[in-house]
């Protein structure tokens, strides 16, 4: 190989290596702009690209993940005047590279800068106890407007939360007295209602007890009436059929004297001190006197 020989091929191994510095592979959910003579030409998604060398120059790969920003506390004022520090996370995305590229110098602190002038203009209109009950009300309008701002930077803001808000070290000492009060408030509402509770409950207790007492005394007295009742009609029955019985058997004189005679028994051995003797009993005891006083004169 002759002296032009080993020139073409050194010159082609410089053109080789030239041409494969075009070569760009581009990673999953990144992308690269490219500029032809200085100015934009297009965008390069994921996969193996080729420019043209000396003239295309390709831009450092643009994330299209979704990036989390974390700035520092702000001093910020609220509408009583209290001064405090709130420090925000932002969630945003590239969604066009091109915009991002061109859009604006050092996305980043712009939107850090534009985090905190927001802040301060939202905040400005509300007072402490708005600005800590009201979170979600901030982060709302917060990520509205710099979503509506940071739409020509090709940035999409997808969540703005407050981290922390930190008042004033008297002013904390204050709601946290406040909290501790509230706490007690709360604390002897809640002894109060079970003490109240508790009464009612023996209230009702006792209620109820007598109730059921007064009920019980109630059945047993009409248990033992109706007990009464049936010994009554037993014995009122019985008498009556014993009645029967003897009107069945037609009793005789002897037997009606004899009757007569336990009955004059149980009048002389009761309190009364009149008693009335039928015809027919004094008929007999005078018999009885008559015969006694016969066996005396005999003997």
């Amino acid at each position: 190989m002759g002296p032009v020989g080993i020139v073409l091929l050194i010159l082609g191994i410089l053109l080789l290596a030239v041409m494969s510095t075009g070569i760009r592979i581009v990673k999953q959910s990144t992308a690269l702009t490219v500029e032809r003579l200085g100015k934009y030409h297009r965008t390069l998604d994921t996969g193996v690209h080729y420019i043209l060398p000396l003239f295309d120059r390709s831009s450092r790969p643009v994330s299209l993940k979704e990036t989390v920003a974390d700035f520092k506390p702000q001093p910020v004022i609220t509408k009583d005047n209290v001064t405090m520090q709130i420090d925000t996370v932002v969630y945003f995305q590239i969604t066009d590279p091109k915009l991002y590229t061109y859009g604006v110098d050092r996305p980043l602190s712009a939107i850090e800068n534009l985090t905190a002038t927001t802040l301060r203009n939202i905040v400005g209109e509300l007072e402490l106890d708005e600005t800590l009950t009201s979170r979600d009300t901030v982060n709302s309008k917060m990520r509205l407007i710099l979503d509506e701002a940071t739409d020509p930077w090709g940035i999409k803001i997808n969540r703005v939360e407050l981290k922390n808000i930190l008042p004033p070290k008297d002013i904390q000492e204050a709601m946290e007295k406040q909290m501790r009060a509230e706490r007690e408030r709360r604390e002897a509402i809640l002894r109060a209602e079970g003490e109240k509770k508790s009464t009612i409950l023996v209230a009702e207790g006792d209620k109820e007890s007598k109730i059921l007492r007064a009920e019980a005394e109630k059945e047993a007295r009409m248990l033992a009436a109706e007990a009464e009742k049936m010994a009554l009609i037993a014995e009122a029955e019985g008498k009556a059929a014993a009645i029967n019985l003897i009107n069945k058997a037609n009793p005789g004189a002897p037997f009606l004297t004899l009757e007569g005679f336990e009955a004059l028994k149980a009048l002389a051995n009761g309190q009364s001190t009149k008693i009335i003797v039928p015809s027919e009993i004094q008929n007999v005891a005078g018999l009885l006197t008559s015969l006694s006083e016969t066996i005396k004169r005999d003997k």
